[in-house]
């Protein structure tokens, strides 16, 4: 006959070392399997992610991916848009004004929502400084004309909107007209931010 009590002490004995075996796995190991290294970013537009990078999970690990992904998930865009007319009024791929590729972009990439206009944009969020850009802030002109410009930074001095002129495209900050005609810049959402609505967007 077996003994009752060396039954429970046994069966405790066992129910410790599968507890032991759950506490002594890694917290971090989904962390550690989709921390992947970032494609180069330094003169490299056109780098695509791959489909298993985790930008996000990294980003906590070194402190400050949040930038890249952005840029990476902007860079998709002008991809989609690049060579669309320039129309004002427009909002399609047959023909968008600068404040609608503005409203489109960040409605797709960000699933954020801002007002039409420029006049409208540029009181969202917080201002600033040049100085202080990231990927991911509306940065404003005021060229010659009834019409203020507005375009979304990319990073390394450059910024993706749609041209009057050539349509959809990304131009330099520190071009001789923009340079002369910059206004000021907005920050809708912390980068870490929209990063999370971007890699969520991504999913979707």
């Amino acid at each position: 006959m077996v003994d009752t009590s060396s039954c429970r002490a046994l069966g405790v004995v066992l129910s410790l070392a599968v507890l032991a075996g759950c506490a002594s796995a890694p917290r971090d190991a989904d962390e550690s399997y989709f921390a992947r290294q970032l494609p180069g970013l330094s003169g490299d537009w056109g780098a695509a992610m791959s489909p298993v990078d985790n930008p996000i999970l990294e980003a906590r690990s070194l402190g400050n991916p949040p930038p890249a992904l952005i840029q990476q998930a902007l860079l998709a865009q002008h991809e989609r848009w690049v060579g669309t007319p320039y129309r004002i009024g427009g909002t399609s791929f047959q023909g968008v004004d600068c404040s609608a590729l503005v409203q489109n972009v960040f409605e797709e990439t960000f699933r954020l929502s801002l007002p039409r206009t420029t006049g409208e944009q540029v009181h969202q969020g917080q201002p600033v400084s040049r100085g202080e850009l990231v990927p991911g802030d509306l940065v404003f002109f005021r060229p010659p004309g009834r019409y203020d410009h507005v375009g979304i930074y990319l990073g390394e001095g450059r910024f993706l909107h749609a041209s009057s002129s050539r349509g959809v495209m990304i131009s330099r900050l520190d071009n001789r007209y923009w340079q002369r005609h910059y206004w000021q810049a907005r920050r809708t959402l912390e980068p870490t931010h929209l990063a999370q609505r971007a890699q969520v967007s991504g999913q979707g």
